[in-house]
């Protein structure tokens, strides 16, 4: 009896006992606990079972996807449309912005002018020069150091000669930045005054004498010029103006940066050539005919304003036949000296001698005969007409830059 009642005892307690809520069954597939919490089952049917929960699972969220999928796409899409075209607009915006001070910009810097200071530094610099041994990246960089710095200084003269003339350009030159209100009087000055800082940067940076004294000159020159104060503003004077723009543009131009490439970079002796004086003694009369021409166009600011240049004195039709004579003069004159020069009378004739004689006097013969046609069909009435063959001398002007170097 004892050792019956152990047995079944034991065989109890490897029996589980009941409990309520969990069913164990057991079929092909094998074990399975179910667990029932209310109405909330939770199964556990092994391997098999749990890749069939998954796959149910993903199944569900593809037909999640599927409804809701074409809204969610077309929602996004239109989002993402909306922040391209918002970006695409506020690009577009930024560069027209860009474009537009850019413009104003080239049109502050006077770009005749600056084509003028191009031109004429790099033809005066290529007159010492007696071979191609001459041309090494020293003397490249000094030339780049006086062009650079010579830029930046014509920046400032012309800059600066539009903050004091803001009133007059809005009559004489509505266009310009600071006249038509494009600039602020503030973004001028500070373009004007980085400009300045820049053009002495450089020039004391390279140590040339010759050079530092243009650029001191022409500081000078150009702030008594433009700046409205007592004993300035000397443009109000005709003789005082023309002789600024004479003084800079013939002399210190052709001198100080010949002398800069010479004596400075080339470390050769001071020793004036026949090309330097002949273009020294050109760019006089075309730098008087630049100043004087230069007045044609403003008289009726000039005249508003107090500023007694030729043309308000003498009236633009005796001062635009003054001009012409004096550029046909000139042309004449550097005819002659090509035909006299002392290897010709001397019989000492090279074929590049030759070849220089030929540009020198054809060039100038040319360029006198275009002046004296385009000058037949002037209208002193025609504003249009007048900066048109404003800008013609100016053209003039940089071609007789072309022809100096065959000057010998």
């Amino acid at each position: 009896m004892m050792r019956a009642a152990s047995a079944s005892a034991v065989a109890a307690l490897k029996k589980p006992a009941p409990h309520a809520g969990v069913r164990v069954q057991t079929d092909r597939r094998g074990l399975e606990c179910r667990d029932r919490f209310g109405t909330r089952k939770f199964c556990w049917s092994g391997r098999l079972s749990v890749e069939n929960f998954t796959q149910q699972c993903q199944s569900r969220i593809r037909n999640i996807r599927r409804q809701h999928s074409p809204v969610l796409q077309v929602r996004c899409h239109a989002v993402i449309r909306d922040q391209h075209e918002s970006s695409a607009t506020q690009f577009e915006e930024i560069c027209k912005d860009v474009s537009k001070k850019l413009v104003a910009f080239y049109w502050f810097c006077r770009p005749h002018t600056i084509f003028g200071t191009i031109i004429g530094i790099t033809s005066v610099s290529l007159l010492p020069m007696r071979s191609l041994d001459d041309f090494t990246m020293k003397v490249l960089w000094g030339f780049l150091e006086a062009l650079s710095s010579a830029l930046c200084m014509n920046v400032y003269v012309v800059g600066l000669n539009q903050l004091f003339d803001i009133q007059i350009d809005k009559v004489n030159k509505p266009s310009l930045p600071l006249a038509s209100g494009e600039f602020s009087v503030a973004t001028g000055a500070v373009l004007v005054l980085t400009f300045l800082i820049m053009s002495f940067s450089i020039g004391i940076r390279s140590k040339s004498a010759p050079l530092i004294c243009a650029l001191l000159i022409s500081f000078f020159l150009g702030s008594a010029y433009s700046i409205d104060a007592p004993l300035l503003r000397w443009k109000r004077n005709a003789f005082l103006a023309a002789s600024c723009i004479l003084f800079v543009r013939a002399v210190l131009v052709q001198l100080a940066f010949f002398a800069h490439m010479q004596q400075h970079v080339l470390k050769r002796p001071l020793a004036p050539t026949k090309s330097v004086v002949f273009a020294t003694l050109f760019m006089c009369c075309f730098s008087s005919v630049i100043a004087l021409f230069k007045d044609i166009p403003d008289v009726d600011g000039d005249k508003h304003f107090g500023v007694q240049s030729l043309s308000v004195r003498l009236g633009p039709q005796r001062v635009y036949w003054l001009c012409i004579n004096i550029l046909l003069t000139a042309y004449g004159g550097a005819i002659l000296a090509g035909a006299s020069s002392t290897k010709l009378c001397k019989m000492n004739i090279t074929k590049p001698f030759l070849v220089a004689l030929i540009i020198q006097v054809f060039g100038h013969g040319l360029l006198a005969l275009a002046l004296w046609q385009r000058a037949r069909q002037f209208d002193v009435e025609d504003k249009a007409c007048i900066t048109s063959f404003y800008m013609f001398i100016w053209k003039l002007f940089y071609a007789e830059y072309f022809l100096i170097p065959f000057v010998q």
